[in-house]
């Protein structure tokens, strides 16, 4: 199986399946004599780490950060970082081997290798991402003068409209009408006990980003952030600036802001705040399964540090290509 690393310059390598002894990654590129605090990492993995919400899924992790290599007296070496985090609550007998979620890895993934792991999804489960998460800890110590901040601007029927999330007070959801939250929540509560799913947009905002990243051909930048986005599991598609609404605007008009472009002109950052809106289908486990509380019915409230680290890691490496060009 191929296709567990991400970055070319800065990157990174995710190991382990959901119902395993442990997942992980491999950090490379990350330069020395950066400070690192184990205190830092272990909060965003405790923004994505099941069981903090109560509407989402009832699988309880402590997802306890262990740092095996690469760190020394708190400064980064310059040499591979892996992180590990132990599974400790997996219910594997709750998985039947015949289960096949359409819409999830359980079909293609045995008809790609003819041999699965069942449990909780295997290295197709969503919490693979933890290990994003870790890795986008490390991109983000390079990119001290860069702000990330994603939030849900829709969960089905409620909708927020814009707004600057570096200013905005959230709550617990991170929605961007924080005074909807409360009826956001027994919404959820309700497809919980239902056995149903919902889906949304997220809007990712960055400030700070400097022009110049990305190349003019293949690896534009919003060819690698939008690689980086439809990685995430139930992603199912990006846009940037106005997005959709370029279809319906007539060049003369389009053309009258950059701020339209959301950051991104000719593939390369412009200098401006990169603007990106991600969507997100609605899980695949409903029925009966779902009912039983293990799935989340909308993984929005947990995917945000996982949106924010695929934009650390992608910009990251970005950057140090960037870099490469100075003399």
């Amino acid at each position: 199986m191929r296709g567990n690393t991400f970055g070319k310059l800065f990157s990174i390598t995710t190991f382990g399946e959901s119902h395993g002894v442990a997942l992980g990654v491999v950090v490379d590129g990350v330069p020395a004599g950066l400070e690192f605090k184990l205190e830092d990492l272990q909060e965003l993995l405790d923004r994505r780490r099941p069981g903090r919400l109560n509407v989402t899924t009832a699988r309880n992790e402590a997802d306890q950060a262990e740092v095996l290599s690469g760190i020394f007296e708190g400064k980064t070496l310059g040499t591979p970082i892996a992180v590990i985090v132990r599974n400790t609550n997996q219910r594997s007998q709750d998985y039947d081997k015949e289960m096949a979620r359409p819409g999830h890895g359980d079909i293609t993934f045995t008809q790609k290798f003819g041999h699965r792991d069942h449990r909780g999804g295997g290295r197709a489960s969503g919490r693979e991402t933890l290990a994003r998460v870790a890795g986008g800890y490390f991109a983000g110590l390079v990119l001290k003068e860069v702000q990330f901040k994603a939030f849900i601007s829709k969960i089905a029927k409620f909708e927020s409209g814009d707004i600057d999330p570096f200013s905005t007070q959230f709550k617990k959801l991170h929605f961007g009408d924080p005074e909807k939250e409360e009826e956001i929540e027994k919404y959820l509560l309700d497809l919980k006990k239902n056995g149903e799913s919902a889906g949304g947009k997220v809007r990712l905002h960055i400030r700070g980003l400097s022009a110049g990243l990305g190349e003019p051909v293949f690896d534009k930048l919003k060819a690698d952030l939008a690689k980086a986005m439809t990685s995430i599991g139930s992603c199912v598609g990006v846009t940037f600036g106005i997005g959709e609404d370029f279809t319906d605007t007539p060049g003369s008009v389009a053309t009258k802001s950059r701020e339209n472009f959301g950051g991104i002109e000719g593939g390369i950052s412009n200098g401006e705040e990169l603007v990106m809106t991600l969507f997100f289908r609605a899980p695949s486990t409903v029925g009966q399964k779902a009912k039983e509380g293990r799935h989340d019915p909308c993984i929005l409230p947990r995917v945000l540090p996982v949106v924010e680290a695929m934009a650390k890691l992608t910009i990251a490496d970005h950057q140090m290509r960037q870099n490469a060009y100075q003399i």
